[in-house]
Parts: C-alpha cells; structure tokens; sequence
C-alpha cells in the first residue's frame, strides 16, 4: 500500500480514460468505514449497504486537509465539482486543490445529479455578492465557477492505514468487475476530523 499522492493525481487524471476500459466500470463509494481486513476493506456506503472493497496491489492512501476560500490564487491548480442554477452558473459543491502537472478538463460527476468537475488553473479571483468567482481556464477554454463562503475547501495529504478507523468518512475509486467485485485503487480518507468532500 502506497501513501505516495503521485497515484491519487495520475488517477484523478485517467478518470474519463478509465470509463472505456474492458476490465471493469470505474466506480466510486462514498460511506464511512466499517473494518480493515488485510486487503479487504468494508464500507458502509451512504446508502447503508455494506461494500466490500479488495485493495489493489498499488492501493493509495490519502487524507485531507482543510484549507480556505482567501487561499486560492491565481496560478494554482484546482479541481472543483459545481451544479449549474437556474441563471446558468455553476455554484461549487467542493473544491480541492491539484498538483501543476494534473491534467485539465471538464467532464460529469457524480457527487451531486448533472453536477461537473472542472480541472483547471486559476485565472482570477473575484468577490461576488455570494462569495468569489473562481475565473478558471483549461484546454483554451473558460469557465467561472461561484464559491460560496460554506463550500468546503481541502487539499490532499499524504496517509496511511492509521486513517482506516471505523466511522471515518472515506471516499474509494476502483472498478467494479463483471462478476460485482470491486476492486480499488485508491481511498481518501477522513483526517484530523476534516471529511472528503468529493
């Protein structure tokens, strides 16, 4: 098991890669853990089912730190999941902070219905009466992204199988296999009381 965040960022960047692979449908679980059992790790997803997950042999561990809105400048690497309202904007649910080398785009999530995520660089901050307008550009393109003062924050930290206590909030990416398995490649867990919010 690596605590290394070089996994955690190559696999937040294959992520709309891996949806055309034959070996499984990526998947990811949102829930508390139950239990750490060697490889096998038990989850108690959002919805209450018990998910039992096998750790893949390059299994990474991350947690996450809390950070604030006035930290965000322009020049940073960030990732944000948003909803778009009703006047046509997107308002953030999360936001986390990337690496300089993580690669850019705007693809669906599935953290909130129709919601996005957008990987991109900071092109500007700016005060808006909801909070700040995030001004971010990817692949020749633009897009500003509303935070408001409640939206969570974070950024990741390097863990280990110490965070793995039951009740931690934990969030699992893997592919689930033809035969229901799943099986994970990484977990971002609950740390010092600071939940993932992705």
């Amino acid at each position: 098991m690596r605590s290394s965040l070089m996994g955690v960022f190559f696999a937040l960047a294959v992520i709309p890669v891996l949806a055309q692979t034959s070996e499984g449908t990526p998947t990811r679980i949102r829930g508390t853990v139950e239990r750490l059992d060697g490889q096998t790790l038990l989850v108690k997803s959002q919805a209450g089912q018990d998910v039992s997950v096998t750790m893949a042999p390059n299994f990474t561990v991350t947690g996450v730190e809390k950070r604030s809105l006035s930290e965000i400048k322009a020049g940073d690497s960030i990732a944000s999941t948003s909803v778009r309202g009703a006047d046509g904007k997107l308002r953030a649910l999360e936001v986390h902070f990337l690496p300089p080398t993580a690669n850019q785009g705007q693809f669906p999530a599935d953290l909130a219905p129709n919601s996005l995520m957008t990987n991109a660089v900071v092109a500007g901050v700016a005060e808006a009466p909801q909070g700040q307008v995030l001004r971010m550009t990817y692949k020749g393109q633009e897009a500003e992204i509303i935070v408001t003062p409640d939206v969570p924050v974070v950024a990741f930290v390097p863990g280990d199988i110490n965070l793995f206590k039951p009740g931690a909030a934990i969030f699992v990416s893997g592919l689930r296999k033809p035969d229901g398995s799943v099986v994970a490649t990484r977990a971002t867990l609950e740390k010092d009381g600071v939940k993932p919010p992705m």
